[in-house]
C-alpha cells in the first residue's frame, strides 16, 4: 500500500507561486450520503477516512457542500452531503 502524500496543489504552482485553484463543481446524485456533522466533534480528515478510507478527501465533502463555504471550522452543526460512489469519485477527482 502506498502511503506517500498526494500534493493536489502540484498542478498549480508556478514558477513558486501559486495559481487560482479552480472550482469543483459535484452535482447530488442518488448514490450520496448525508451525515450529521457536529463542528466541536468532527474533522474532515476524520470523515473522509471513515467514509472513504483515506484521510486525503476532506476537501471533496467541502466542495460537495458549497453553501457552507471552505473553512471547516466555520461551518456550523448540520447535515453534509458526501459523494458516494467510488467510481464517482474517480471521475471528479479527474477533472482537476
Amino acid at each position: 500500500m502506498n502511503n506517500q502524500y498526494f500534493d493536489r496543489y502540484q498542478y498549480f504552482i508556478e514558477e513558486g507561486n501559486f495559481k487560482i485553484v479552480p472550482g469543483l463543481e459535484v452535482p447530488i446524485k442518488s448514490t450520496d450520503k448525508y451525515i450529521q456533522y457536529k463542528r466541536t466533534k468532527d474533522r474532515f480528515d476524520k470523515l473522509s477516512q471513515e467514509y472513504y478510507n483515506s484521510p486525503l478527501f476532506g476537501w471533496l465533502i467541502l466542495q460537495a457542500n458549497p453553501s457552507f463555504g471552505g473553512i471547516e471550522f466555520l461551518i456550523p452543526d448540520n447535515f453534509l452531503e458526501y459523494p458516494f460512489h467510488s467510481f464517482r469519485l474517480y471521475k471528479i477527482t479527474k477533472k482537476l
